[in-house]
C-alpha cells in the first residue's frame, strides 16, 4: 500500500484509477476501482507499492493473493471519471478485448473511513497532470519493482555495512609504533 507522510502528502496527488466493467457490486450502488498512485507524480517513484488499498487474501483456489479494490459508489467514480475527461485508456485483457477503463485523475486522498488503506475525496478531483496511454500500466509495474529492488539493495548495503565498519574500527584502533 503506498506511503503518503508528511504535512500536504495526501493532497493534490496525481492518481490512475484501474475499473473494470465488471466491477459493480450486487446492489448496483458501488462500484471496486483499484486506485494508484501515478508513478510519474512526484511521491511515486520511492513506493514499493502504489496502490491505494493492498490487502493479503486467500483466493478460492487457496493460493495467497491481494485485494487492491475499494468500493466506490456510483456517484463517487461519476466524479473520477468526470476528471479524467479524454485522459483515459481502455484495459484490455490477454486476447486483446477491452474489459475496463484506466482513468487519469489527481485528487486528495484520506485514510478509509472503513476497512484499511486510503480512499480518493472524490469532491476534490481534477485533471491529472499526467497523460495515460496505453504503457501507463507497465509503467506502474516498472516503478514498483525498481523501488523494491532499490530497497532490497539499501538492505543488503545496511547488514552488509556493519560488518565492514568492525573491521575498520579494528584497523583504526591498533596503536602506532613510533
Amino acid at each position: 500500500m503506498a506511503l503518503l507522510k508528511g504535512k500536504g502528502a495526501m493532497t493534490g496527488v496525481n492518481l490512475i484509477a484501474k475499473v473494470y466493467d465488471n466491477g459493480k457490486t450486487k446492489d448496483g450502488k458501488s462500484h471496486y476501482a483499484d486506485v494508484q498512485v501515478d508513478a510519474r507524480d512526484a511521491r511515486g517513484p520511492e513506493q514499493s507499492n502504489l496502490h491505494l488499498k493492498s490487502e493479503r487474501i486467500q483466493r478460492p483456489d487457496g493460493k495467497p493473493g491481494f485485494n487492491n479494490s475499494a468500493p466506490y459508489s456510483v456517484g463517487q467514480l461519476e466524479e473520477i471519471v468526470k476528471a479524467a475527461g479524454p485522459n483515459k485508456e481502455p484495459i484490455k485483457d490477454k486476447d486483446g478485448n477491452a474489459v475496463g477503463t484506466l482513468y487519469g485523475f489527481k485528487g486528495n486522498v484520506m485514510p478509509a473511513s472503513r476497512g484499511t488503506g486510503l480512499v480518493v475525496n472524490t469532491k476534490s478531483v481534477e485533471a491529472s497532470d499526467f497523460k495515460v496511454d496505453a504503457n501507463t500500466l507497465d509503467t506502474q509495474f516498472a516503478s514498483m519493482k525498481a523501488a523494491k529492488d532499490a530497497q532490497s539493495a539499501t538492505k543488503e548495503a545496511q547488514t552488509a555495512a556493519p560488518e565492514q565498519s568492525v573491521e575498520q574500527a579494528v584497523e583504526v584502533e591498533e596503536p602506532a609504533v613510533g
